[in-house]
């Protein structure tokens, strides 16, 4: 692989971390649209997407980064429209786009590397972003609140439960009040093992062999 997907799960580390840790204002959503448009311009790019409708998705993503500051000096603050358009690029797009390009890189290349290992846990942290987005969207729909311990949930309770769901930790501080959040819940729980059990495990035990081989190759050019 000639580009390294170290960069876009660093971005999505970010992106989380910014999410979980800093209170909701203008200010945080900026800062959030830019790190998930700058995480979807660089996936495209090291994916090497050549699909047309992932790169509209892109110029979109940049489009909505050079549009947020324009809103918030004319409008006097950020939409919640305009945070729920880079969420939704972010978490809708960005794992297509980063698994197109790992699956065309390992036919290419014939062996399982490093950095696919990190494009593949891109995808992982970028599930529990997506399913925080869905929760968030079913609190605003519903008449009541999402949990039944917290009347009023912010970002962060949402980031902390979906990861917990998605880990299947399960600490039970935080638990879906009606029949479609524990389904959403449930759904999740499966996904994050599956893909665990499944796609994870078969990156690592690929990798493992390959490093092997690797290191033994000089030696026989030697003799």
């Amino acid at each position: 692989m000639r580009h390294s997907y170290g960069i876009v799960f660093g971005l999505v580390l970010l992106s989380f971390l910014v999410q979980a840790s800093v209170p909701d204002g203008d200010l945080a959503r900026l800062v959030i649209i830019w790190l998930q448009a700058a995480t979807l311009v660089f996936a495209v790019r090291i994916a090497r997407s050549p699909r047309w409708p992932i790169r509209a998705a892109s110029a979109l993503a940049v489009l909505v980064a050079i549009a947020a500051p324009v809103l918030w000096i004319v409008h006097g603050s950020i939409p919640d429209g305009v945070m729920a358009i880079a969420t939704a690029l972010l978490v809708g797009v960005a794992p297509l786009v980063i698994a197109g390009g790992l699956l065309r890189d390992v036919r290419t290349a014939g062996e399982v590397t490093l950095e696919a290992l990190t494009g593949v846990l891109s995808i992982y942290v970028l599930f529990g972003m997506f399913f925080s987005f869905v929760f968030a969207a079913v609190n605003a729909i519903g008449s009541e609140s999402f949990f039944n311990q917290v009347a009023d949930p912010g970002r962060d309770d949402f980031l902390y439960y979906s990861f917990t769901t998605l880990t299947t930790t399960g600490f039970g501080d935080l638990t879906a009040a009606a029949e479609l959040g524990r389904t959403l819940s449930v759904v999740e729980a499966l996904t994050g093992q599956i893909y665990l059990v499944t796609v994870v495990a078969l990156i690592v035990s690929n990798l493992r062999p390959r490093r092997r081989v690797d290191a033994s190759a000089p030696a026989g050019d030697d003799s």
